[in-house]
């Protein structure tokens, strides 16, 4: 993963567009609103022991199923492919996305998100236990998606190249309709990879994007169901920092990784977009860039130390280091269970996912590993 960027200037703003309805389907605003807004809480409530894998291989990306059984271990179930192809970014080589979340389950409709960075696509997958089904591959709106999320139905996609942008779209049933009036143009350098992560925040109002290369910010667009993201995001910067992934606790702050210093940060998110810096925690390793929650624990992945690093939450919010764990090389994308007792990473270098137990006070215990197949490099899990 390279972290050689240099911040430029953002452009002054991002035209607005009216939202219309693409591929030769008519959404009015009663069929936006029908659907009801399921919210963040869905991805929090599991539809049976499952984890999901995404290759990203360059050829044929795949997503490889996986049943978890009642102590945590994984077993392979099936691979199945998206029809589109993997990317991989110049320079990486544990993190062919240097990216968070470009996969991502709705448990509550049992449909799952895959993105296809070197086909510029999006699939959409029925879940049926470990079983998926292809229903849909429909264009990203733009260059190499990294990172997909969801609210209800609403999906969104980030893409990386191209200056970054973000596109969104109107879930009718199993599958997607693009929206061209929910795309905007993020208006950063076109020749270096421009987005860590997208995610809606847990009450769905409002979308965040974390930017790299010649950003390093966090942009926070407010969202309207019919019209979708704000003309311009509230832009919080931070230089130097390079903001990556990030996660949000259980009283809806966001953590967010600093890959520039190896550190995270702690924002409350305002409902006006702008956040209130709470607090940095330097992780002491190296190449800190993927979050995830598990009940009152914080876990960031740090890909060149091969470690994870925990935490714990305390009441007003600051987090207490309860040291590092050891993966196999490489750790990127991370998942933990519903219920908060296991947690799944890949890891990049040899294509696998570690698994380990959540213990009681945060500790880890691993408890296996699985091979990914042709997923060498490959990011992108989620789990039920």
């Amino acid at each position: 993963m390279s972290l050689a960027q240099t911040p430029s200037a953002r452009p002054a703003g991002i035209t607005r567009t009216l939202a219309a309805v693409a591929a030769g389907a008519a959404l009015t605003a009663a069929a936006l609103v029908a659907a009801p807004a399921a919210g963040a809480a869905d991805a929090q409530h599991g539809r049976g022991s499952v984890v999901f894998a995404q290759s990203d291989n360059t050829d044929a990306n795949t997503v490889v199923a996986y049943e978890r059984a009642a102590d945590g271990t994984l077993t392979r179930k099936g691979v199945h492919p998206t029809g589109g192809k993997g990317g991989m970014l110049a320079g990486t080589v544990a993190d062919h996305l240097a990216s968070q979340g470009s996969l991502a389950y709705d448990r509550h409709s049992r449909l799952l998100y895959a993105v296809n960075a070197g086909s510029d696509t999006v699939t959409v997958f029925t879940v049926r236990g470990t079983r998926l089904q292809r229903v849909q591959e429909i264009s990203s709106g733009g260059s190499f998606p990294v990172s997909v999320t969801f609210h209800g139905d609403r999906v969104y996609v980030a893409n990386t190249l191209g200056g970054g942008s973000v596109q969104g779209y109107a879930r009718v049933g199993e599958r997607l309709v693009k929206v061209p009036g929910w795309h905007r143009d993020l208006g950063l350098d076109k020749g270096t990879s421009a987005v860590g992560q997208i995610s809606f925040t847990p009450d769905g109002s409002q979308l965040v994007v974390t930017t790299k290369a010649s950003g390093q910010s966090i942009d926070v667009f407010p969202v309207d169901r019919l019209s979708g993201p704000s003309a311009h995001p509230v832009v919080t910067s931070t230089p130097g920092a390079v903001p990556f992934g990030f996660a949000f606790d259980s009283a809806g702050r966001i953590r967010v990784t600093e890959a520039g210093t190896d550190s995270v940060g702690t924002f409350v998110v305002g409902r006006d977009g702008r956040l209130t810096p709470k607090g940095t925690v330097p992780t002491g390793q190296t190449a800190t860039c993927w979050a995830v929650t598990a009940g009152d624990h914080l876990y960031v992945s740090n890909a060149g130390s091969g470690t994870l690093s925990g935490y714990r939450t305390g009441r007003g919010g600051g987090l207490t280091a309860l040291g590092d764990t050891a993966t196999h090389p490489g750790t990127v994308d991370a998942a933990a269970s519903s219920d908060g007792r296991y947690l799944y990473v890949q890891t990049g270098v040899r294509g696998t996912v570690d698994a380990f137990r959540v213990g009681p006070k945060g500790s880890l215990t691993a408890i296996g590993s699985v091979d990914v197949p042709g997923a060498v490099g490959g990011e992108g899990i989620a789990a039920g």
